[in-house]
């Protein structure tokens, strides 16, 4: 089977007549099955039976990762735990993570859209296709490696921390295309080009995501490599990596709009917007059975087109993301608020509540630095009780954020005080 070919090639007409059909089944099936949406719809007096069709979207309630945190852990599944075969968690700014749920039918929905992504690469079933995105409750490696299995590739689980055996294995394996965050993939590039490699790949495609990045990037990695790269996207509330994917002609990123109807809408009514007018990007999810979710708004900023691409696609193509209406950074691929940061702090006794978070990127791999001030009575000079202080601060911190961070001791009063909202970060990264 020729997996994009599937959906990608409808009509307009063709794709409103199924998505309507698939949502009016997707709002009985939560009303019935989820008691969250159920209490929603009847606090509006909305009734499964007022959903015709998409034209009817607006009159659904939205849904906020927030209202994952406050449901924790499964208290938006639609299924009982024994139909659910596999779970995906991200962690959330109060520490909690948000938990999703995946029944069988699930995980084939999401790697046949993995599927459609990496066939837009032209990666197919003689392809080995190194997977460097981290595996576990991340949605990035197992997503990737799923897609690359339904197309009849070879996959190659290498994950993520070493460097000097990816790149050996990508040598002696013949590896002919990689998924990876785009800066993980730009390191790779130096070591290949450090070790004497870069002449020695079969490497001819990237299927790259998990943190923004540009068009410029983009051309960096492809010079580097002498490969294409392509933009993937996905969230996990949603599905995961395998939502949206650029073509070769990279004029924005194609929805599997079959399972995922995509809404822009206005950043201060939040009513839908035109095509090609910027605004915040909300999903619903119209064949998902374990947790689906309703108008989920991602806090992405981008516009949409509906207009056959060059490609011969006919599926909506959402642009390159222009920023989030949140504080939400992506670093390493793992989103972090910094108010993660802010809630660790607070069961550190010693310190005070000021920090700073410096984020940057350094031989292409992200890095991030948080200061803190110590409660005066605390303070010392004393090196050894400065050196303990940072490592039982260092080890609060990978617990709330999930990554580690470089933790640097201030003295009292030595971060700026701010009299309007505190600014708590500074971005230094710089995407090529």
């Amino acid at each position: 089977m020729i997996w994009n070919e599937t959906k990608e090639c409808m009509s307009r007409d063709e794709m409103t007549a199924l998505q309507s059909k698939r949502l009016v089944k997707l709002v009985d099936y939560v009303y019935h099955n989820v008691e969250f949406y159920r209490k929603k719809m009847q606090a509006i007096d909305l009734m499964p039976g007022d959903i015709k069709g998409i034209e009817d979207i607006t009159k659904l309630p939205f849904t906020t990762k927030d209202d994952l945190r406050d449901n924790y852990p499964f208290g938006l599944f639609a299924v009982p735990n024994s139909e659910i075969v596999r779970i995906h968690a991200s962690s959330g700014t109060t520490g909690k993570a948000t938990v999703v749920g995946y029944t069988r039918y699930d995980l084939d929905v999401w790697s046949e859209c993995v599927a459609r992504c990496l066939t837009m690469a032209g990666v197919g079933k003689d392809d080995i296709v190194q997977v460097a995105y981290g595996y576990g409750l991340f949605t990035g490696g197992l997503g990737a490696h799923g897609g690359a299995e339904k197309i009849g590739a070879t996959v190659v689980p290498m994950s993520t921390g070493n460097s000097k055996k990816l790149t050996t294995m990508m040598v002696d394996f013949g590896a002919t295309a990689i998924a990876c965050t785009p800066s993980y993939l730009l390191h790779i590039s130096e070591v290949l080009a450090a070790e004497g490699l870069l002449d020695k790949i079969k490497l001819k495609a990237a299927v790259c995501g998990a943190e923004p990045w540009t068009e410029k990037m983009r051309h960096e990695i492809e010079q580097r490599l002498n490969i294409k790269a392509y933009d993937i996207y996905g969230l996990s509330e949603i599905m995961g990596p395998g939502v949206a994917c650029d073509c070769a002609f990279h004029r924005g990123l194609h929805v599997c709009e079959d399972h995922f109807l995509p809404e822009i809408l206005d950043t201060a009514t939040l009513t839908p917007v035109a095509d090609g007018v910027t605004g915040e990007l909300a999903f619903t999810t119209l064949t998902k059975e374990g947790i689906p979710m309703i108008r989920y708004r991602t806090k992405d900023l981008t516009s949409i087109d509906h207009s056959r691409c060059e490609c011969g696609r006919t599926s909506a193509r959402i642009s390159r993301f222009k920023g989030r209406v949140d504080d939400m950074l992506i670093i390493r691929g793992v989103n972090v608020f910094p108010s993660q940061v802010e809630a660790a702090l607070i069961e550190v006794e010693e310190v005070t509540p000021h920090y700073m978070m410096i984020v940057d990127r350094v031989n292409n791999l992200d890095t991030l630095e948080i200061q803190v001030e110590l409660d005066p009575k605390y303070y010392t000079d004393e090196i050894r009780a400065i050196e303990t202080m940072t490592k039982k601060i260092s080890h609060v911190i990978q617990q709330a954020l999930g990554i580690n961070a470089k933790i640097k001791i201030v003295e009292p009063q030595t971060l700026v005080r701010s009299e309007g909202k505190a600014v708590h970060v500074i971005d230094k990264r710089k995407l090529y």
